[in-house]
C-alpha cells in the first residue's frame, strides 16, 4: 500500500511540475548589443513561484549565471558590461526538484566592431512589420546603410532603417548590414512564427474559437492550485494509515476451522514424505 501512495505521489509531482512555465524578459530589444552595455535579464514564471535562474550556452561553456559572468538576484540576472565572449543563447531554468523545466531561449549577440544591426529579439508574428535599424557606434545618428539577407544584397535605405511589410516565412533569413565609412554588423536572424488561426463565430449555439484554450487554461490553473494540497493529502494518508489487519490475525488464537486446516496440511505433507 505505501508503494501505491510513493508512485501517485511521484505521478503528481511530475504533472504538477509539467504546468509550471517560465518565461525570458530583458531590458533590450535588440538581439545586436555594443560591448560595453549594460543588460538585465529576469525570469517571470506563470505561478510566481521562485526557483528559476538565467542559463546561457556560449562557445566556451554551459553555465549558470553568476559563475564567472553576472550578479544573480532571486531570478534575475545583470551584466554590467557585456564583452564579445558574452555571445550566445540565453533562457531560464528551473532549480526545484529533480526535474526540470526551462523556457525558450533568446539569441544575444555582442559586437566589439562599430556597427550593429537592431533586430528583433524574439519571432516575429506572420503578417506584422518588422523595422531593422543599422546604428554605428560613433556618431549614434541615422547614417545611410546598405542591408543583405543571406549574404545577397536587398537595398539601400537613408535613413538606415528597412522596414519588412507584413512578413511571412519567407522573410526569414539571417540579415546585416554596412555603413559606408563605419563597417559591417553581424548577422542577426528573424524568424517568423505562423499566426494562429481565428474561426469566424457561428449563429448557433456553438462555442467560440476561444473556448477550448479558456478550457486548457483553466485546467491547468485549478492543477497548479490543486497539486500542493493533492500532495500533502496524500503524504498525510500514508503516515497515518491503519495498522494492517494481518497482524491483528497474527496475535488472535487460531479458531477450529483454521486448526482443521493446519492439521490437513501437515497431513498431507506427511503422506508425501
Amino acid at each position: 500500500m505505501q508503494m501505491v501512495f510513493l508512485r501517485l505521489l511521484f505521478l503528481t509531482s511530475l504533472l504538477c511540475s509539467s504546468t509550471h512555465q517560465a518565461r525570458l524578459v530583458v531590458d533590450f530589444s535588440s538581439s545586436q548589443l555594443f560591448e560595453g552595455t549594460r543588460v538585465a535579464l529576469k525570469c517571470e514564471a506563470d505561478d510566481a513561484s521562485e526557483g528559476w535562474t538565467v542559463k546561457r550556452n556560449t562557445t566556451k561553456r554551459l553555465s549558470t549565471c553568476g559563475e564567472g559572468w553576472g550578479k544573480r538576484t532571486n531570478s534575475s540576472c545583470t551584466i554590467e558590461f557585456l564583452f564579445v565572449q558574452d555571445t550566445g543563447l540565453y533562457w531560464c531554468e528551473s532549480m526545484s526538484g529533480s526535474s526540470s523545466s526551462s523556457s525558450s531561449s533568446i539569441q544575444l549577440s555582442v559586437s566589439g566592431g562599430s556597427v550593429i544591426l537592431q533586430s528583433p529579439v524574439l519571432p516575429v508574428m506572420e503578417g506584422d512589420d518588422v523595422t531593422l535599424s543599422c546604428r554605428a557606434k560613433n556618431p549614434t545618428h541615422n547614417l545611410p546603410a546598405a542591408f543583405y539577407k543571406d549574404g545577397v544584397f536587398i537595398g539601400n535605405e537613408s535613413s538606415g532603417n528597412l522596414t519588412l511589410h507584413h512578413v511571412s516565412s519567407s522573410d526569414e533569413g539571417l540579415y546585416k548590414c554596412n555603413i559606408k565609412g563605419h563597417g559591417e554588423s553581424l548577422s542577426s536572424r528573424i524568424s517568423v512564427k505562423a499566426k494562429p488561426p481565428v474561426t469566424p463565430p457561428s449563429s448557433g449555439a456553438a462555442p467560440s474559437a476561444s473556448g477550448p484554450v479558456q478550457l486548457t487554461y483553466t485546467v491547468l490553473r485549478h492543477l497548479v492550485v490543486f497539486c500542493p494540497y493533492f500532495i500533502s493529502t496524500i503524504i498525510l494518508v500514508s503516515l497515518y494509515q491503519p495498522r494492517p489487519l494481518e497482524n491483528n490475525l497474527e496475535n488472535s488464537p487460531p479458531t477450529e476451522s483454521e486448526q482443521g486446516t493446519e492439521v490437513k496440511v501437515e497431513i498431507t505433507t506427511n503422506n508425501y514424505v
